[in-house]
C-alpha cells in the first residue's frame, strides 16, 4: 500500500513537471465550481463566455503528453472521444481533480490574434498545470487543440503565438455514444481497491465515487453504500482494513448532484489494470 501511494506521488510530480508548474494550496473553493458550471437547461451556445489565456505544449499535432491524460490518469486521449482536444486547467478549472473530464468551449477572434477563426472548439480536462502567473484561467491546451482555434491552413501560425488571449465557457460533455467506463487500476486486491471513471457524459466531471460489495455480505446492511476517495487525477480509491467481497456496484455523483449506478459492473475475479464498460450512462 504504501509503496502504491509513493509510485503515485511520484507520477503525479512528474505530470506538474510536465505541464509547466509553480506549486500553490490546494483549491477547494466549491463556488468556484459553480460559477462556472453550466445550467442544465442551458443549450451549449448559451453561457457567457469568459476571458482566459492559452498556451501549448507537447507535440504540434499531440494530445498534450503524448497518448495519456497525466494529471488525471486518462489513457489513451489521442483516441476518440477525446481526438486529442485536451488541456491541462489550472487550480481554478483543474479543482483539486474534480474538474477532470470536463468541457469547454474555447475560441479565439481576430482582435487576439489575425490567424484566429473565433470558431468554438470543444476541450476536455485531463491534466493540471499550477503556474499561477499566466491568467487567473490558464488552458495549456494539446498542440492540437491550439491549432484547431485557426483559420484553415493557419494552425501552425497560431501555434507560433505562444501565449493566446482566447475566450472560455462550460458546456455539456458529448462523448459520442460512449457508456461510462470504469478502469481497475494495477495494484488492486481484496484490500485495496482503485478506478478511474471515464465518459460520464454531460457533466464530464465526477465529484464521487461510491462501491457497494457483492449482496452476499452479512456484516452490512444489503445496499450499503461505501464512499471511496479521491486519490490524484480521476483515481478513486478504497483501502478498508479488511477483504472486499465483489462483484462490485459503482455509484457515481457528478457535479450537478446526479447520481448513476453501474450495477455489479466489476466482477469478482477483476483482473487489474482492465476496463470494464458499463451499460449506463447520463
Amino acid at each position: 500500500m504504501i509503496s502504491f501511494k509513493a509510485i503515485a506521488l511520484v507520477a503525479l510530480l512528474c505530470v506538474v513537471a510536465t505541464c509547466g508548474a509553480h506549486a500553490q494550496e490546494s483549491y477547494n473553493d466549491t463556488s468556484a465550481r459553480r460559477e462556472l458550471y453550466y445550467s442544465s437547461s442551458s443549450s451549449t451556445t448559451s453561457g457567457s463566455w469568459r476571458p482566459a489565456r492559452a498556451t501549448w505544449y507537447g507535440r504540434r499535432n499531440g494530445a498534450g503528453p503524448d497518448n495519456n491524460g497525466g494529471g488525471c490518469g486518462y489513457s489513451h486521449t489521442n483516441e476518440a472521444p477525446f481526438n486529442s482536444m485536451t488541456t491541462c486547467g489550472n487550480q481554478p478549472l483543474f479543482l483539486d481533480g474534480k474538474g477532470c473530464g470536463a468541457c469547454y468551449q474555447i475560441r479565439c477572434t481576430s482582435k487576439n490574434n489575425p490567424s484566429c477563426s473565433g470558431e468554438p472548439k470543444t476541450v476536455i480536462i485531463t491534466d493540471v498545470n499550477y503556474d499561477t502567473k499566466v491568467a487567473p484561467y490558464h488552458f495549456d491546451l494539446s498542440g492540437t487543440a491550439f491549432g484547431a482555434m485557426a483559420k484553415p491552413g493557419l494552425n501552425d501560425k497560431l501555434r507560433n503565438a505562444g501565449i493566446l488571449d482566447i475566450q472560455f465557457r462550460r458546456v455539456p460533455c458529448d462523448y459520442q455514444g460512449q457508456q461510462v467506463k470504469f478502469h481497475v487500476m494495477g495494484g488492486c486486491n481484496p484490500f485495496y481497491f482503485a478506478v478511474i471513471v471515464y465518459f460520464a457524459g454531460s457533466d464530464g466531471a465526477v465529484v464521487q465515487v461510491d462501491l457497494k460489495e457483492a449482496n452476499s455480505q452479512t456484516w452490512r446492511p444489503l445496499g450499503y453504500w461505501e464512499p471511496m476517495h479521491e486519490s490524484w487525477g480521476s483515481i478513486w480509491r478504497i483501502d478498508p482494513n479488511r477483504p472486499l467481497q465483489g462483484p462490485y456496484s459503482l455509484r457515481i455523483t457528478n457535479e450537478s448532484g446526479r447520481k448513476l449506478v453501474a450495477p455489479d459492473i466489476i466482477p469478482a475475479n477483476y483482473i487489474p489494470d482492465t476496463n470494464y464498460r458499463s451499460y449506463v450512462q447520463y
